[in-house]
């Protein structure tokens, strides 16, 4: 049973209840997540703070990489909450995250909520960075950031997927603002402003053109990827994605050199997350060598 946290009274809060539980009902979390390559096996070992943990490191496909789910006891984030994770993968070390389910962005009173990820990849290392999709409530008022580093033989594969309220619960994104920032310093930077009242943005076929999900796979390298390699990288998905039934909002590039790059616009969630999962498997075997072997948690 998690038991974190506790409830407090402030002195106003007969005046002012929803301040009072704004101001001390917030979490504040940190995890510090470190693969190492011991021997021929890839260990995962973390350090928490607050409502944060790693499950048990799972080897569904041998020692050489260790799958672990990234889990947020409390269910969601609300205004003032901030999760702080910090992963480093050591050399020769395979890692491989993602979590139960979405990570839920609730409507804010005021401040801001906060997901900050850091990763920091040594010569060698491979990272697998996987969460399914961050869920912007209605009047949320978040931003979902991640910055990777990574020494010239790293190789980073990843996702960022993003869904705006509940359209099939009849609870539209109405009102609120979500950020999203993807860094690889020097390299490679896409930082956005989803304001729900924008209505340019939102419903304009310069903008969302309607879609309530906006999803980026992203396969990045600490040095330049060689011409060919990428070439078959984007051929590869490109053929699975121009057979998906959304073929019409999804685009491969290679913005960089080092960068290979996935968009997708859907409706909803669900059909966003079905190709990205296929796309992943393409790029594991193209670019890897590696069978699709699925975390466990994806199938619940």
């Amino acid at each position: 049973m998690w038991g974190f946290g506790r409830f407090e009274v402030a002195p106003d809060a007969e005046n002012n209840p929803r301040r009072s539980y704004a101001e001390h009902m917030t979490w504040k979390a940190t995890l510090n997540l470190d693969y190492l390559r011991e021997a021929d096996r890839s260990v995962a070992r973390y350090l928490h703070n607050g409502p944060l943990r790693i499950l048990q490191s799972l080897y569904p496909e041998g020692d050489a990489v260790c799958h672990n789910v990234l889990v947020h006891p409390p269910g969601g984030l609300v205004g003032g909450d901030t999760l702080d994770i910090h992963v480093t993968v050591g050399p020769g070390a395979h890692g491989l995250v993602t979590t139960p389910g979405a990570t839920r962005f609730y409507k804010s009173l005021g401040s801001p909520a906060l997901q900050s990820v850091t990763a920091t990849l040594a010569d060698g290392a491979r990272l697998e960075w996987l969460p399914l999709e961050a869920l912007a409530y209605s009047g949320c008022l978040a931003e979902n950031r991640a910055v990777f580093n990574l020494a010239p033989g790293a190789e980073l594969m990843g996702w960022d997927v993003t869904a705006l309220g509940l359209p099939t619960a009849h609870l539209p994104f109405v009102l609120g603002r979500f950020s999203q920032h993807l860094e690889v310093p020097g390299v490679w930077l896409e930082r956005g402003h989803i304001d729900a009242l924008d209505k340019r943005f939102m419903n304009s076929p310069l903008g969302l053109a309607g879609h309530r999900c906006l999803a980026t796979l992203f396969f990045v390298c600490g040095s330049d990827i060689p011409r060919p390699r990428r070439e078959q990288a984007l051929d590869a998905v490109r053929s699975v994605m121009d057979a998906h039934p959304l073929r019409e909002t999804t685009g491969a590039t290679a913005p960089n050199p080092r960068v290979l790059v996935v968009r997708v616009l859907s409706p909803v969630v669900e059909p966003a997350m079905d190709l990205l999962k296929n796309l992943w498997a393409v790029w594991r075997a193209e670019l890897w060598g590696l069978s699709a072997e699925r975390p466990r948690t994806w199938g619940i």
